[in-house]
């Protein structure tokens, strides 16, 4: 069966995160959305943990369901330790079958810091040795380096990561089967560095609010269980991980260099000119995903290996429909054209991948259906994102792109 499925956001019980982060409200905007798969996070918490227990009814199939939305036990947590001269700052996501395998990990984590105080808890323990417990509980876990290219916190970020998968989880990198892309990259950017080819590039949306979830997303055609998703996800089986869904990667928060402080955002080739340091303050520059995988890249930009999982780019139909009325996205109004949309014409992502164009135009308020038609075709301006800041996407109008250099989707 053909499925959409987002593994890695984060509860109620993460910092920043919205009340709204409940079983219930994310099974609503997970219909809302079209995603028939959604991780649960943060089961490293132990009342998230209870709340699901007590929610989640057993599939038997190494996932769960709530409303007829399927879940799968997921957690994010952050190594900080110091290796090689350097102190490592690592997010990984872990996918576990059953309450009772997360139980055991919980209890051993919990030797190595304070699991309870925040959804996604910091331990001080190597990633490396994270592994070897991990797959010491079982071999069905499922361990996925988080947001690689992030500057502060990932396996490759410019301020505390690694040059390779294998300096970082040593012997237990050949158990390394996939890798989160994160919102400021996308596959084609690391198709650049081959030491990446042989891995699953997921996309996740990261979310900390019910509406955001999905705004990156993966699609399988496989039986709705653990065991048929990891296997197509180990294998890389391009007949069963059909493609994943984009963010615009400029979109992002970290994918220039730059300084949120001094409102510095530079290119790779302006931050070489400065020589790394910020030319405002003249403190070094935080170094973003797009400098970072030009620093490890072996080929050139719009290469494609020829294992790779195709993708597709998007923006969230309420930021598409805020851009149109001219307010912010979190707005009534927004809401209001959002929830009549969603009941002609199918769920979200239907409506921006899916639905013809004429059924759009025919069907929806003309600057809309014309604003998700050239988001289709990637008749966007965007300021990229650094250092923390979103990016700011523009949608072109048809009288303003003529003449404009747009950004490709592939």
């Amino acid at each position: 069966m053909k499925f959409i499925a987002d593994f890695h956001i984060h509860s109620k019980y993460s910092r920043a995160t919205s009340p709204d982060m409940n079983i219930k409200t994310l099974s609503e905007y997970a219909k809302l959305k079209g995603i028939s798969l959604l991780g649960t996070g943060d089961f490293t918490h132990h009342l998230w943990l209870e709340e699901l227990k007590n929610t989640l009814k057993d599939s038997g199939n190494g996932l769960f369901e709530y409303n007829g939305v399927n879940f799968m036990l997921t957690g994010e947590v952050s190594s900080i330790y110091s290796k090689n001269g350097k102190v490592r700052k690592i997010h990984n996501v872990i996918f576990v079958p059953s309450f009772d395998i997360a139980d055991k990990i919980n209890s051993t984590l919990s030797g190595y810091g304070n699991i309870a105080y925040d959804g996604r808890p910091i331990i001080g323990i190597d990633a490396k040795d994270l592994a070897e417990i991990l797959f010491g509980i079982s071999k069905d876990v499922f361990l996925v380096p988080g947001h690689i290219w992030t500057p502060w916190f990932s396996l490759f970020g410019s301020k505390s990561g690694f040059d390779s998968i294998e300096e970082c989880f040593e012997e237990y990198a050949k158990d390394i089967y996939a890798l989160e892309t994160g919102l400021s990259s996308d596959p084609g950017m690391n198709w650049q560095w081959s030491k990446l080819d042989r891995f699953a590039l997921l996309s996740n949306s990261d979310s900390h609010s019910p509406q955001k979830i999905g705004r990156e997303a993966n699609v399988f055609d496989t039986e709705m269980s653990y065991k048929a998703i990891l296997d197509a996800l180990k294998k890389k089986d391009k007949k069963k991980f059909l493609s994943t869904i984009e963010f615009f990667p400029e979109e992002g928060k970290y994918h220039y260099d730059g300084h949120r402080l001094c409102n510095v955002r530079l290119s790779p080739g302006e931050t070489k000119k400065n020589k790394n340091i910020c030319p405002k303050c003249g403190k070094p520059l935080t170094i973003g995903v797009m400098n970072r995988v030009l620093e490890l890249a072996d080929r050139p930009e719009g290469f494609i290996p020829e294992n790779s999982i195709p993708y597709k780019r998007m923006i969230p139909l309420a930021e598409i429909i805020a851009d149109t009325l001219g307010v912010g996205d979190a707005s009534k109004a927004v809401s209001a054209e959002y929830r009549a949309i969603i009941p002609r014409l199918g769920t979200e992502l239907e409506v921006l991948m899916e639905v013809s164009e004429d059924k759009l135009l025919k069907e929806l308020p003309i600057k809309i259906a014309k604003a998700i038609v050239n988001v289709r075709n990637g008749n966007v301006n965007i300021l990229p994102g650094f250092d923390g800041e979103y990016g700011e996407i523009e949608i072109l109008k048809e009288k303003d792109s003529a003449g404009e250099k747009q950004l490709d989707l592939f």
